[in-house]
This record gives structure tokens, C-alpha cells and sequence, in this order.
């Protein structure tokens, strides 16, 4: 995974303006912004906001409504675990718990050593492999503790 670069507010103008002649040019705008700056920074709001001519509460509304927009930089490996139904279904709660209890995370966590964050997802397609989740955007199916001890294991190196 690449290092965020630190926030840099003509950098942020120049990745908004790029984005401008889109049709409906917010969400890859804020998915620009987290490519560079590894999340959109809370300055980055009325940043946009003003390039797009809505309201700040608006632009955060969008933030805060999708879960791939981070507010801080996520860890050097990100795990996300599937929480859909079908997953669940096949031993998905014992497939979260096993990465709370390892990593010492709740969801949207992120080790005090910057090294890993733990989400949950809503479903990656996986159903009939389940419970899966994607790890540094792999995926991975038929989790079960062994499986999630070496995910961990790996992801501690």
C-alpha cells in the first residue's frame, strides 16, 4: 500500500478542479482526494463544498453516508470482513470475533502501530465461499479460526 501524502491544500485545489467536468464529479473527487491523502481530510470538506457549490453539511453528508470514505488514514494492511447474511450463515460472527479478539480491534479500528485496520463489509459476492472477507482487496473465502490466525500472522510481519 502506498504512504498517504500529507495534507496539502493546493494539492487538494488541483486534484478538485481535475475532477470538475464530470458528470457528477463528488464521488470521484472524494475517491481522489483518499488516493492521495490516504482519507479525505476533514479540511477537504469545505473544500470541495465551495468548488461544487453546496453546502458543507451536504459534502460531509456524502462522506459520512459511504463507507469507503475514511476521515483518518487507515492501516498499512486493511482486512475487511463480510458481515451479509450468507456469510453470517456460515460461521461469519466466529470469523469476526476471532479477528476482534487477535488483533484487539473493534470495526473501523486501526492498531496503535498503524499496521492494520479492521472493517466490516456488506457482502463481497463470496456467498457460497463464505465467510469471506478481503484482505489488503484480496479476497479470501471459507474463513475459519486457522485461516484468520495466519491472516493475522501475515499481516503482523
Amino acid at each position: 500500500m502506498q504512504q498517504p501524502t500529507p495534507w496539502d491544500a493546493d494539492r487538494a485545489r488541483d486534484i478538485v478542479d481535475a475532477h470538475l467536468g464530470l458528470e457528477g464529479p463528488a464521488l470521484p473527487i472524494l475517491h481522489a482526494l483518499q488516493a492521495e491523502f490516504g482519507c479525505v481530510p476533514e479540511a477537504a470538506v469545505p473544500l470541495v463544498a465551495e468548488r461544487l457549490n453546496v453546502s458543507r453539511a451536504e459534502m460531509h453528508g456524502v462522506v459520512t453516508f459511504y463507507h469507503d470514505f475514511r476521515r483518518a488514514p487507515a492501516g498499512r494492511h486493511t482486512i475487511k470482513v463480510c458481515r451479509a447474511e450468507a456469510c453470517q450463515a456460515r460461521g461469519g460472527r466466529d470469523v469476526e470475533a476471532a479477528f476482534h479478539r487477535l488483533l484487539g480491534l473493534n470495526w473501523h479500528g486501526t492498531s496503535a502501530d498503524g499496521r492494520v485496520t479492521l472493517e466490516p463489509v456488506y457482502c463481497l459476492g463470496l456467498c457460497a465461499t463464505g465467510p469471506a472477507a478481503l484482505v489488503d482487496g484480496e479476497p479470501v473465502a471459507r474463513l475459519d479460526a486457522d485461516a484468520v490466525r495466519e491472516i493475522v500472522a501475515e499481516v503482523a510481519r
